[in-house]
């Protein structure tokens, strides 16, 4: 039976270590299956429908962005109240809200990155963002920013991206984050340091194989002058589109391979190999594992080599199926802010992921819950958007 998510064990988890890029290719069978949450042939195929149709729209939106131009993105530009100039640790951050509200756990997150030394590029894809919650992302950044809600993260990273490389030209490192995952749960400042002691090259959190082998990519980070230049280049040559599998595919699912290519060491700090080695090496963990997944249920009268390859070619989102392990074996110091709101695997024992938040984590429990009711607030009012009326005395770039 699974268990149910309790607190954290007393023993420290596993020392932070990075672990290189898995390299195999990932195979027909590996690559479409990727596409399935629940990793059955009848969810895969309702998948590839919808992907299909999701492009077929797109492509002919993209063809007549391109021919015509569409809007300009950037819609607002500001100074924040840090600007650090000379930086040399940059973050473009970027956020989205229905309501535009910014939540006491993202200030925190920014409070945070600024902590350990970023100069951050707070980017907003909300229609209105009210006055109050403008001013308090101004309190941390350098610059604070709002676009139209196109291309998802890579497209907010690529336009920003030409305004940080002329801001902070001697940058050698470049941080790509988001406001997808709730925390951090556990200290931030360790799991920067184990980033950092990897030298230069590009390294993210988790390591995914779904769809060939990727570092997810709401927190990654380029370390090293020719990185952190390649990295700019990437995201400025990288062709944006209406359809989001085709974002993913252009981006998250190629950045790391691109960077590969480019000569550049790539790794995780929570390797997919090491991930699994760690929850079979817990009876409880694995107990949750074989329980979340169809093809898992008889996981502990498989035969170890029957196993490893139901691993390779059957992959599992590492922060939704061993969200349990990665914090507890880990310390991963995350949740996946859609496994906790929508739980589309329909994983056992979600409900229970306050038990795993400590009392004196960096976001405690209450800090999250009041994030997730604000992504499910309903639209801000137009007026909430307006710059006369948030009186800030500060210079205010607004685009047409």
């Amino acid at each position: 039976m699974p268990t149910a998510a309790r607190p954290l064990p007393a023993a420290a988890p596993e020392p932070y270590a990075l672990t290189p890029l898995i390299l195999d290719p990932p195979g027909l069978r590996r690559a479409v299956h990727g596409y399935s949450t629940a990793g059955t042939w009848r969810r895969l195929a309702w998948r590839i429908g919808q992907v299909l149709a999701e492009v077929a729209g797109a492509l002919p939106q993209d063809a007549l962005r391109r021919l015509r131009g569409g809007a300009p993105p950037l819609r607002r530009l500001e100074e924040g109240l840090d600007p650090r100039p000379g930086a040399r640790s940059v973050a473009l951050y970027v956020h989205f809200a229905a309501s535009g509200q910014v939540s006491e756990m993202v200030r925190r997150q920014l409070a945070l990155l600024a902590a350990e030394g970023f100069a951050i590029v707070f980017i907003t894809m909300a229609e209105a963002v009210p006055a109050a919650d403008w001013q308090a992302a101004r309190q941390h950044c350098a610059l604070v920013a709002q676009r139209r809600n196109f291309a998802r993260d890579f497209g907010a990273w690529q336009d920003l991206a030409a305004e940080a490389r002329r801001r902070w030209p001697e940058a050698t490192e470049l941080l790509l984050a988001n406001d997808s995952v709730l925390g951090p749960i556990l200290p931030l400042e360790p799991v920067l340091g184990a980033l950092r002691e990897g030298g230069e090259g590009l390294f993210g959190l988790t390591e995914s194989i779904q769809g060939g082998p990727h570092l997810q990519s709401y927190f990654l980070l380029a370390r090293g002058r020719a990185a952190v230049a390649d990295l700019f280049h990437f995201l400025l040559a990288m062709r944006m589109s209406h359809s989001k599998w085709l974002v993913v595919q252009r981006g998250e699912l190629r950045v790391a391979r691109w960077m590969r290519a480019r000569g550049h060491q790539v790794a995780a700090l929570f390797g997919y190999r090491r991930l699994i080695a760690a929850t079979l090496a817990d009876p409880a963990e694995r107990a949750q594992l074989a329980a979340s997944h169809p093809l898992l249920r008889e996981l502990e009268q498989m035969p170890a080599a029957e196993r490893d390859a139901l691993f390779a070619t059957q992959p599992l989102n590492p922060t939704h199926h061993f969200w349990l392990a990665l914090v507890r074996r880990l310390g991963f110091p995350f949740l996946k802010t859609e496994l906790i709101r929508r739980n589309p695997g329909r994983l056992p024992g979600v409900e229970g992921w306050p038990a795993l938040v400590p009392a004196e984590a960096p976001c405690p429990a209450g800090v999250l819950e009041a994030h997730l009711r604000i992504m499910d607030a309903p639209p801000a009012g137009d007026a909430a958007n307006d710059p006369a009326a948030q009186g800030t005395g500060q210079e205010t770039r607004t685009i047409a």
